[in-house]
């Protein structure tokens, strides 16, 4: 070996290195109301600076920007929502949603005939891609696999907020921030109470038929919806229904109790729950009674002159 040069291993050491990467009550009367690899790299043999957390970060960058120009060639030029599989196309390879396929017998690109012809590429390369969630306008962040998308969309919080009065009269639609605006200005016959321990005080309880009581509960810096209902079923016998529901997301509700609790004449009958979120709605608690329930013998059991009284309480928990 000539004079000066050392060994591959001494030069290693003494030149180069490896990459490391950096490591008391209130009480109201309440009316009833009806309510989608190749690549090359240079590699230098020169020290260079470590940058590797900003190499990361472009790198996830570059990934995201990625998927998303991979998710946009699967947009349905009839809906503008993704394309996933079944992916169905014309003749000339152009693709349209499973849902709009349904209803055209053309091709909505180049007016060509649409048969029964799947794009099986376009389905493989759907596996791969993390897709928006439909309500990423909305706010929503996440991306997923097309396989995770509708799953989330049936409970992603930044969905559309239905009016949470129980009925079915009122359609209304909007945010969670526009929830409480639209029951002060749409539904002006609602009560609100101040205070953890308030008096629901339906009156009328023997009034024919379905009726529905509601009142709303502020507290902790919240608003609550109280509601009872009852139902005539068939065999003419009369079930309430008596439920709380939160103005909030199912996170929110999470953070809460509610006691209901009927009492007199020497008698207690008590329901204690999580509030529901009115991004569930009760109506699905109330089928599968998941609530205080209770006929109307029992109620007349507690009733004073066909008003019923019912204590709610919420906490922290």
């Amino acid at each position: 070996m000539p004079e000066g040069l050392g060994t591959e291993k001494e030069g290693i050491e003494a030149g180069f290195s490896s990459f490391t990467p950096a490591p008391g009550f209130l009480k109201v009367d309440l009316f009833p109301i009806n309510i989608p690899r190749c690549s090359h790299c240079v590699v230098s043999m020169s020290r260079q600076p470590s940058n590797s957390g900003k190499t990361r970060g472009h790198n996830q960058q570059a990934s995201t920007t990625g998927s998303n120009d991979l998710a946009s060639l699967f947009e349905c030029p009839v809906c503008f929502d993704y394309a996933l599989p079944p992916i169905m196309q014309c003749q000339s390879g152009h693709i349209v949603c499973h849902s709009c396929r349904q209803k055209l017998s053309m091709c909505p690109t180049c007016r060509g005939p649409l048969g029964n012809i799947r794009n099986l590429a376009m389905e493989k390369v759907a596996m791969t891609v993390l897709f928006p969630c439909k309500y990423s306008t909305n706010g929503c962040p996440v991306t997923l696999l097309h396989t995770e998308k509708s799953e989330h969309e049936e409970t992603c919080e930044c969905r559309p907020y239905c009016c949470p009065c129980p009925g079915a009269s009122c359609k209304w639609q909007g945010s969670l921030e526009q929830v409480m605006s639209h029951l002060v200005q749409s539904h002006k016959s609602i009560t609100t109470l101040q205070g953890e321990d308030i008096v629901f005080l339906a009156t009328d309880i023997n009034l024919p038929g379905a009726v529905d009581w509601v009142m709303m509960q502020s507290c902790f810096g919240q608003n609550f919806m109280l509601v009872l209902e009852k139902q005539e079923k068939i065999d003419g016998l009369q079930m309430f229904y008596a439920i709380v529901q939160l103005i909030g997301t199912r996170k929110q509700a999470e953070n809460f109790a509610y006691r209901l609790e009927l009492s007199g004449h020497r008698r207690r009958l008590t329901w204690e729950a999580t509030p529901r979120s009115i991004h569930d709605g009760v109506q699905s608690a109330i089928l599968s009674s998941d609530c205080l329930v209770f006929d109307t013998n029992i109620a007349q059991l507690f009733a004073d002159h066909g008003n019923l009284g019912i204590n709610v309480t919420i906490s922290l928990c």
